[in-house]
This record gives C-alpha cells, structure tokens and sequence, in this order.
C-alpha cells in the first residue's frame, strides 16, 4: 500500500527535527514523486539544499513552491530571501509586497523589506518596515534539533546587518539559539537564560544603536562573553586605520571622513590634495560590505560624477594602496582571527583592483586555485614572515574574540591592509570537487569557533548541570 505525502511529511518533519537531514531529504523526495507541488516538501527540501550549499537547486525549489502556492505568502517570502541575498533586489522587493498584500502583518516580510529597500537607497520606508518587523518582535528563538542537552547561546544582532554570518557556526543540532536584536530591545529587559553571550553585531560604522543597547546588556550578563561589543566599537573603517597606521608591518591607507557636500564643491580636488590624498582614490559610503557604494575615482574631474553613485551625507575618502603584482593580478587574502588563533580563509586573484571571491575567476583558472591551495596548506610562506608579523600585530589590536583581516602583499614584503573587523565571514565551497582543498582548512576554522563557544559555555556561572555526551562528543565538521 502506498503511503500518502502528508503521512510521509509527518516522518519527514520527524527526521528534520531529530537532525537527521540525509532521512529527512529521502522521505522529502518520495513526498515530491507523488504531489510535485507539495509546498511543505518544497520548502523543506530548499531548506536542506541552502544549509548543504546547493544554492541554485534550492532557489529552484523555492521557486515552484511560489508559482504552485501564490497565495501562500511564506512561499512568496522563502523565495524573496534567496533571491535578496543574490542581489536580485527589484525581484525580492516584489515578493515581499505581494506577500504583505496577502498579509500584511507577516513580520518576515517586512524584515526583508527593510533589507531590500535600504539596497534600493529608500530609507525613510524602509525604517518605517524595520520598525513593523522588529517592535514587539526582537527575540526570535530558533529551533534546536539536537539530541543531547544544548549548549544556549544568547546571539546579539542589529536589525539594521553588518552582523557577523553566524549560520555555519551555530549548528542546530548542537545550539539552542536565541537571537536579539538589540537596535529593538528594550536593553533592561529580562534576558533569558544561557550558557553564553555571542555578539555578533559587527559593524560600529552602521550599528550604533544596537552597539550602545548590546553593551548595556553585555553589562548585565553573568554568562560569558564572546566579542564584547566594547571592543567593537573602535573597528569603523576609519578607526582601524588610524589605529594600525603606526605598525612597522602593516599599510593602512589614509582614509578621512567628509560630508557629501564638501565632495561635491569645485574645489573638492583640492581639499582631498591638501589633506593629503592623490588619485586615483577611493570613496565609500560607511556601513556598507561587499563592494557596494564603493568606488575607484581615477581623477578630480570624475570626482563629482562617482560621489553622485554613492549613497549617505557623509563619504569616506580613501588612500588607493595598489596590490597589483608583476603578472597585472590582484591578490586578496583573508585570516580569521578565532580565539587567540590565526586561520588561513581564502586567497582571491582578479585582473580588478575591487576583488571579492564570489566575483573573482577562481571558479575558471586552476592556476589560481593552485596559488590557493599553496596559502591554505602553508600561510606563513606564502604570504612571509612581515605580513605574518603584522596579522599578528592586527590581531592583538583588535583583541576579538571573533575577527579577521583582508588584505595584500606590498612588494617590501609588508602587509597591506584592506579591512580588519568582526563581519568576516566562513563559507563552506559548493559541492564541485575542484574546491575540495579549501574544505579542510575552512572546517578548520569553523570547528575552532564552535570550540570556543562550548569552552566559554562550560565556564557558565549558572551550575547549569549538562551531559557527558554534550560535553565530549566531537564538533561535527561543517557540512
């Protein structure tokens, strides 16, 4: 006799929250051969898929979720997440209007408004749908698929991002986590129970709020404590470089703060001159990550043109340090700095002075994966004993917990700085076998976070009793 999709959803919604994914995606797929548009095996199955790193089939799930289910506006909000992380920003925008006009108290959609709309530079809308989505919705308790006795962790996050990406670390199956969004609690609020207190709010640039009302709750707090937000204050762009500026080992470029108008002035060129920048330079908009409102102006007379592209009133001018080497490539190197230990990341080359791994050819030349593998295998080598000194000079400056550094090498063997903070991120590589050399050492990397949340966790003041099994069963590796 065979059984129905819902009697299998009910098995497969079993497995999912016991944790075992590899049974949960098998009855998920029976559910499918059955009634292809069932929504819940849909859903769950591009769930699966985003935390395995198979992006394209679960936006393809979620994609016949939506078209077989539009009136079903989490389908409509699923599919608006993806396509919102992929930069498809009009598309999401979409989805997350035509899911409030279904319901318009759907809290998730006007998060991811918010988001879209803060993209599309509408701010006053989109502080208006931050505000829907957050008031009276700043604890958000996430589930937990374990077995054993959880370890708890208060998760401390600002509304507005620029938050440390967290989601390969805090494993549902061996964290009970509660996030808080500080920009919207009331910071003398009673706090939950937990064996430790992460901050993840990393971005003092953009974060403000979130970082002053994270620092009265830190205050608070019995329970240990991992990036206090205290030190996250002093890592804005601007702090950092004038922090690190002085180091023997390190280039950190100039960078001053102005105000759009001044910019903008005819005699703007020389003010920037006087001040003591050349071109080509660099301007930005502060609070923003991954290139975005982020520019090369090659000239004074482009000067006016490039500012009108970038977003905010007040524009960060930035000394351009050229990493290009011999061969005309661009080297972009990243270390996390996780619990007094310096991890290799990633190496990223591009013929392009604004270089980002998921924008570099890596994917398309071996030559440059090989270059790679070589710096995972052995960072001190590769990159030499001056910048090995200054990522450790970097790292006791920064005094994070949690952090890490991009950056190049200057052709004295120095290290040229491009960034030091909390919001580096640890992606696993899609499933192609030609990134299997970096699995490892980001394993590595994410493995010695976790570790450091259990350690920091057993030292909880709470008496809190636990298992042994949850006190000696080895971290999984990322999946």
């Amino acid at each position: 006799m065979t059984e129905s999709a819902d009697l299998l959803y009910d098995r497969a919604r079993a497995f999912t929250l016991r944790g075992e994914d590899d049974a949960a995606k098998t009855e998920l797929l029976k559910i499918l051969s059955i009634d292809a548009a069932h929504f819940g095996a849909l859903t769950d199955l591009a769930a699966l898929a985003l935390k395995t790193g198979h992006r394209s089939a679960a936006l393809t799930a979620y994609r016949q979720a939506a078209r077989h289910h539009p009136k079903n506006p989490r389908g409509l909000v699923n599919l608006a997440n993806v396509l919102l992380e992929d930069e498809a920003i009009g598309d999401a925008k979409g989805l997350y209007l035509s899911a409030l006009a279904i319901d318009p108290a759907l809290v998730y959609a006007h998060q991811g408004l918010a988001v879209a709309l803060d993209k599309l530079g509408d701010w006053a809308q989109a502080e208006k749908h931050r505000e829907l989505g957050y008031k009276n919705h700043s604890l958000v308790t996430r589930p937990y698929r374990g077995t054993g006795v959880p370890l708890r962790v208060l998760l401390l996050v600002s509304a507005l991002g620029g938050n440390i990406p967290t989601n390969v670390i805090l494993d549902d199956r061996l964290f009970a986590v509660t996030a808080l969004y500080a920009d919207y609690f009331d910071p003398n609020s009673p706090l939950p129970e937990h064996d430790v207190v992460f901050n993840a709010i990393g971005d003092s640039d953009l974060c403000g709020r979130a970082l002053t009302n994270a620092e009265i709750i830190a205050g608070r707090c019995v329970w240990p404590l991992v990036n206090p937000p205290r030190l996250i204050g002093s890592t804005g762009r601007l702090a950092i470089a004038a922090r690190l500026s002085a180091l023997p080992d390190v280039v950190a470029p100039r960078m001053r703060l102005y105000a759009r108008k001044c910019l903008e002035a005819p005699n703007a060129s020389s003010v920037l001159e006087r001040d003591g920048f050349c071109f080509p330079l660099l301007a930005r908009s502060p609070g923003f990550h991954t290139g975005q409102n982020f520019i090369r102006v090659e000239h004074g007379g482009g000067l006016r043109d490039a500012v009108a592209q970038l977003a905010g009133s007040t524009l960060l001018a930035i000394e351009f340090l050229d990493a290009q080497g011999q061969d005309g490539l661009t080297r972009k190197y990243r270390a996390m700095f996780i619990d007094g230990q310096i991890y290799p990341l990633h190496l990223a080359l591009s013929r392009s002075w604004k270089v980002h791994y998921f924008t570099s050819a890596m994917a398309q030349d071996e030559a440059f994966r090989r270059e790679e593998d070589t710096f995972l295998s052995n960072m001190a080598d590769a990159i030499g004993a001056r910048a090995m000194r200054g990522l450790r000079q970097i790292q006791e400056i920064l005094g994070l917990d949690y952090g890490g550094a991009d950056f190049a090498i200057a052709r004295d063997g120095r290290l040229l700085l491009f960034e030091a903070n909390a919001t580096m991120a640890m992606v696993p590589p899609p499933a192609d076998t030609c990134w299997d050399y970096r699995r490892a050492p980001i394993a590595r990397g994410i493995e010695s976070a976790r570790n450091m949340l259990f350690e920091r966790g057993r030292r909880c003041p709470s008496g809190r009793p636990r298992s042994n099994e949850s006190k000696t069963a080895p971290v999984p590796p990322a999946a």
